[in-house]
């Protein structure tokens, strides 16, 4: 029942520079473009092939050593020729975007591993169902998140997909977090928890975090709860893989550009004025006639801007936080759960791993579990050493799947809490009062400055389809106005 985004970033096994040998080297002194876009991950990439396709010249500067941004892909151990996504992981049936840029890139999908039953665990108690909700204790939980989902999707509907600020009453959802919600709307604590479950394996936070009216455009821009936490091989966002890897749909992109990008080029300040924009790296200067910075909003509240971005702008970077994340990834010598009649999902309210889902490759050796770590589980696990995480997780496991689970040939995790230029995962979430006081500024150009990045998607916000659309809509802004 509970989600999986595609959120997007990453590095295959050898590293994006040993793909890509013509952007990993050092550049210094000055350069020139019509365009330049500030990040290398699905949205910035985007932005950059529609505007090298238009004629116009682009330069991509990324400050990591690989392309990806949230997608990222390492090898499954030594002579493996597949790959466990660190990062973004699953492609929806209607994330039409990120289907059609995989299919004109020539990368495959195929489908989540989904027969048999998931694992619900609640109490201590673990539970084999099938069907969207769990079995929890008690018909008027059952009820009331039956009515919950309809509510949501009620309320979601009523929004204006582009601008959910100027929604009737608007104001009054935003003041609300999704607790508040919770707490004022269900009177059973086992639907509470498992609408706690929901954000965190959807936004990677408490409900305590985040705004009612945010959530609420979150499944707008989804297009129902079914969409965003339907059971993999139900029709919702986590049906489908990528053969490959998801980073190498933007490692496809990234060769396409013909040198048009340059890695570990961090971004420190850009300038603009009335004959054009300037972008500025620890070692190189480039000149342009406009900017798509495509990267999430509190990195991008980072950079120094002259002249200084207008207030409203200025003040949303500083009030979209991220969610914290860790992804687990244990490899075995098969998929073992399956002889038990198991699909590999599971949902618990009980951490470190709250989610997981069967990661195994398309022929189904090895076994690969993943698992989610989300929210306050995130930031307790985030500090502690390699073997302690792996102690904690594969408990999780082996509560869900028993004792094998606790003997993977390989594990492996990413704490996107600690990378610099992310920061967390999976997407930039908006706390009460932020989206009505600041959400006219999330897309509007300052200036030569255009914005990207899945945060300011109007459809699949916080996946690869909504980074895909967000880099399509400003390159064509700034194509617009060149």
């Amino acid at each position: 029942m509970i989600t999986r985004r595609g959120f997007v970033t990453g590095a295959l096994a050898g590293g994006a520079a040993a793909v890509l040998p013509e952007s990993a080297s050092a550049a210094t002194g000055r350069r020139s473009a019509d365009v330049v876009v500030v990040g290398a991950g699905l949205a910035g990439l985007s932005a950059a092939r529609d505007i090298r396709r238009s004629g116009r010249s682009v330069l991509v500067l990324e400050a990591r050593s690989r392309v990806g941004g949230r997608c990222l892909s390492r090898s499954l151990g030594p002579g493996a020729a597949d790959v466990a996504n660190m990062g973004a992981t699953f492609v929806g049936p209607t994330q039409h975007r990120i289907r059609t840029l995989a299919r004109e890139l020539g990368i495959g999908l195929f489908p989540t591993y989904a027969r048999g039953n998931l694992i619900w665990f609640q109490n201590g108690r673990r539970t084999p169902y099938r069907g969207l909700i769990p079995p929890v204790p008690g018909a008027q939980a059952i009820a009331e998140i039956a009515d919950a989902t309809v509510e949501i999707d009620r309320l979601a509907a009523t929004l204006p997909a582009d601008a959910p600020w100027k929604a009737a009453k608007a104001r009054a959802l935003d003041s609300l977090t999704v607790d508040t919600w919770a707490q004022q709307n269900l009177s059973s604590p086992e639907a509470r928890a498992l609408l706690a479950v929901v954000i965190e394996g959807v936004l990677s936070v408490e409900p305590r975090d985040v705004s009612w009216l945010y959530f609420l455009s979150y499944v707008r821009a989804a297009g129902g709860t079914s969409q965003l936490v339907a059971n993999a091989g139900s029709g919702g966002a986590q049906d489908f893989r990528v053969r490959g890897g998801t980073q190498g749909i933007a490692i496809a992109l990234a060769r396409r550009l013909h040198g048009g990008l340059l890695l570990s080029q961090p971004v420190r300040q850009i300038d603009q004025d009335a004959h054009g924009a300037r972008v500025f790296t620890d070692s190189l200067e480039v000149s342009a006639e406009r900017v798509i910075v495509a990267i999430p909003p509190h990195l991008a509240g980072r950079i120094l801007y002259s002249p200084a971005l207008p207030a409203l702008r200025s003040q949303l970077t500083q009030r979209m936080p991220i969610g914290s994340l860790v992804k687990t990834i244990a490899v075995y010598d098969r998929p073992f759960w399956r002889a038990q009649g198991l699909n590999g999902q599971a949902n618990s309210d009980q951490g470190p791993v709250k989610v997981t889902f069967d990661a195994s490759p398309a022929g189904g050796r090895p076994g690969v579990l993943l698992g989610f770590v989300d929210g306050d589980d995130a930031r307790a696990l985030s500090d502690l050493p390699l073997p302690e995480r792996r102690r904690l997780s594969l408990g999780s496991y082996v509560r869900y799947f028993g004792p094998e689970a606790g003997r993977p040939r390989r594990y492996i995790d990413q704490v996107w809490d600690k990378e610099t230029y992310t920061g967390g995962c999976p997407v930039g979430v908006m706390p009460p009062g932020v989206m009505t006081e600041y959400g006219p500024a999330l897309r509007r150009p300052c200036g030569r400055i255009h914005w990207a990045g899945t945060e300011t998607a109007t459809t699949w916000t916080g996946y690869m389809d909504g980074a895909v659309q967000s880099g399509e809509r400003a390159a064509a802004e700034a194509l617009s106005r060149l």
